[in-house]
């Protein structure tokens, strides 16, 4: 992660020092050496099945409410690094993977293939993901792409939940 940024102490003074920073790196979870957005999205989970305890329309709206507080959190945050999208920002990452178990079960079998689907195509960003994020630009950029990966993450679990 220190190749992204001038040094250590600036990505963690961002993400331990400014309430903007904390939240877009998923509560410091971003500054994982290793597979910051994988270890973002794990930290998800606890939260994700504490909004699947809301009724639908609940869970859309505190969804809707997540995906704007990141566009502002993320835009600031990898502003005030001076880098688009650093790897250490995982808010949009914890926000594609409550999107991507929305229409499952709260079941283990169900949120593991869900986590794997995510971050599978996270990491990939089949077409027109990595074009829109570019194209984007800014906080929305940055969220968009991991909702459109959620997206493709939710058709293959909806195809999945036809067969079984």
């Amino acid at each position: 992660m220190s190749r992204l940024f001038e040094t250590d102490s600036d990505v963690r003074r961002v993400a331990l020092r400014t309430p903007t920073g904390f939240l877009a790196f998923g509560f410091g979870s971003g500054l994982a050496r290793r597979a910051p957005g994988t270890v973002g999205t794990l930290l998800a989970v606890p939260p994700g099945w504490c909004l699947k305890q809301l009724p639908p329309i609940g869970y859309g709206m505190a969804l809707i409410l997540l995906f704007l507080a990141g566009v502002y959190l993320c835009g600031a945050a990898s502003r005030r690094l001076g880098q688009h999208d650093p790897g250490g920002i995982v808010w949009d990452e914890m926000v594609g993977f409550w999107l991507t178990v929305a229409l499952v079960p709260v079941s283990g079998a169900w949120w593991l293939a869900a986590f794997l689907l995510f971050r599978f195509f996270d990491i990939l960003k089949p077409w027109p993901i990595r074009q829109i994020e570019k194209r984007l630009g800014g906080g929305l950029g940055i969220m968009f792409d991991d909702v459109i990966a959620a997206f493709y993450a939710m058709l293959v679990l909806a195809g999945l939940q036809q067969v079984l």
